[in-house]
């Protein structure tokens, strides 16, 4: 056979093979394949524009969902049917309808508090569960929703808060801002609207937690519920208790943790000397707390063990002269403990204020 004939046949058989690719049946044009967490086609964020995406187990389409703040939200425009269907929607495999059935739960506590009520006992393991899921922008709506639950109900959420406080915690310290943002605001909502002789026993475990960021997270939302306390509330709970709290966590290893519990320290201080205050007559708006008068320092020495007194005062021992102040600026050099409990020695210069009449020495 000859070169020629070759030739033509070769260009027969390609002609052929070409004419057969076009009888096969072709898919749309914008038709995208995700390839891992990519399109192959060439406007990666596009919209999809047909429904039969080939995916490989990842979601093709783009959504872009919004957060709305709490102040914006409506009213549902048919609450009969939102309501009904509530529950089956949050449980729903589909996110974007668990999406759309959260922020309808943040539109019933709003507008139709009584009626939602009926179904906070299954309502709130389901927001939970959003809670938990990956998705960022399920999560975050799951996050808003307990922030407007909390608003809504306060103490009605007390048998829940077993459920929603690990989640919060973990939520709150975790690496993606938008996340853990929306977390701490659901944390300062729960801090606002529930009572603190209720929060404060249910968050105590936390404080322990093997995991320092959670220990640090709930350290500041314990410090924020002793400070709705009041004075009859810190006694009513136990100033001993309170105490040892603050002391422990003075020595935890995240600096967010010996921040809450140095603010701690100081509002256990500032009820402390109010009551003595009280006891010995000075301040009669105050009920007597403490029956025998005794100095902050003493106190702390009795309570505790020596070298956790010694933390505790080393961070509520600071005085400054307020006189020397300017626009709000300190301008003399505290007089503290320094570390070991001995003071800190003076430079030429320095201003030292003596103690308050009465009060112990510092450093002593």
């Amino acid at each position: 056979m000859s070169d020629s004939t070759l030739q033509d046949l070769n260009l027969a058989q390609s002609a052929e093979l070409e004419k057969s690719k076009d009888s096969v049946a072709k898919p749309c044009n914008t038709k995208p394949v995700l390839n891992g967490n990519k399109r192959v086609d060439k406007e990666e964020n596009a919209p999809l524009a047909c429904p039969d995406a080939v995916t490989n187990g990842c979601e093709a389409a783009v959504v872009d969902v919004e957060y709305i703040d709490s102040e914006n939200l409506i009213d549902l425009p048919d609450v009969d049917t939102s309501f009904s269907t509530l529950l089956a929607r949050l449980d729903s495999k589909d996110w974007i309808k668990t999406c759309e059935a959260l922020n309808n739960v943040r539109q019933l506590a709003i507008y139709h508090k009584e009626r939602l009520q009926e179904l906070l006992e299954p309502l709130v393991p389901l927001i939970v569960k959003s809670v938990k899921n990956p998705r960022s922008a399920l999560c975050k709506t799951a996050l808003m929703t307990c922030a407007d639950i909390f608003k809504a109900y306060g103490e009605l959420m007390v048998d829940s808060i077993d459920l929603l406080l690990m989640p919060l915690f973990l939520k709150s310290s975790q690496d993606k801002r938008f996340v853990c943002e929306a977390a701490e605001a659901a944390l300062i909502s729960m801090t606002s609207w529930i009572s603190p002789s209720i929060l404060l026993p249910k968050m105590q475990p936390y404080l322990k937690n093997r995991n320092p960021r959670i220990r640090a997270k709930a350290s500041v939302c314990f410090s924020k519920s002793v400070s709705r306390l009041g004075v009859e509330g810190i006694k009513e709970y136990g100033m001993d208790k309170l105490i040892q709290v603050a002391a422990t966590q003075l020595s935890d290893q995240l600096p967010e943790s010996r921040e809450a519990a140095r603010k701690l320290s100081l509002e256990l201080q500032a009820f402390y000397e109010k009551s003595q205050a009280s006891s010995s007559g000075e301040d009669e708006s105050l009920p007597a707390a403490l029956p025998k008068a005794e100095t902050w320092e003493a106190f702390c020495q009795s309570k505790l063990s020596a070298l956790s007194a010694q933390a505790i005062l080393r961070v509520t021992s600071t005085t400054i002269d307020t006189s020397m102040t300017k626009d709000g600026v300190t301008v003399g050099v505290p007089f503290a403990l320094k570390e070991g409990g001995g003071p800190v020695t003076p430079k030429e210069g320095d201003l030292i204020v003596a103690p308050k009449e009465g009060a112990a020495a510092v450093g002593c």
